[in-house]
């Protein structure tokens, strides 16, 4: 007899009590600040181009091979408006096999990668699943905008060489004395 009225006790109390689950699509949970999400591209709004020079590591350090990658060349950069000699042509994300590891973003030589906070990019279909270069480019740019990217600083391409195998001239002494 004594241990129904615990029981009642026991029910009365979680029932005046906030419920603990939240009802996920109407309501969201703030994310952590660290939350790693979908890999997405960086944009370089001075040069007005991608970060990503279609360098394949991505591609190949990725142990799912979710990623695929092609590049072309920088038209901006034969007018000398770019660094950047090679750039992407296509870029593709496959976010159904994606493990979200980050080494994607881990061995990018040009910090082009970052991890976003986007969780939500689930569909019906295997073929909505992989992302195009356009959507990872904006979704880099709305991250970018939330502050969650600092640019790299340019890189500076050391001067050009002079072949040892080219005979010294007079405008340079050095050579000239070995």
């Amino acid at each position: 007899m004594i241990s129904i009225f615990r029981g009642l006790i026991t029910t009365l109390k979680t029932t005046f009590r906030r419920p603990v689950t939240v009802q996920y699509p109407s309501t969201h949970l703030p994310l952590t600040p660290r939350y790693m999400g979908f890999p997405v591209l960086t944009w370089d709004f001075k040069i007005q181009e991608p970060y990503c020079t279609g360098c394949l590591v991505c591609a190949r350090v990725c142990p799912t091979d979710v990623i695929t990658v092609s590049m072309k060349d920088n038209p901006k950069a034969a007018n000398e408006e770019s660094h950047r000699r090679k750039i992407v042509n296509d870029f593709k994300l496959d976010i159904s096999n994606c493990i979200l590891c980050g080494l994607c973003v881990e061995f990018c030589n040009f910090d082009a990668i970052i991890m976003s906070d986007f969780h939500e990019e689930g569909s019906l279909t295997r073929v909505e699943q992989d992302l195009p270069l356009v959507t990872l480019l904006d979704m880099g740019k709305e991250m970018q905008d939330k502050g969650k990217f600092t640019p790299p600083p340019p890189k500076k391409r050391p001067p050009a060489k002079a072949k040892k195998d080219e005979p010294a001239t007079d405008a340079d002494p050095e050579k000239q004395e070995s």
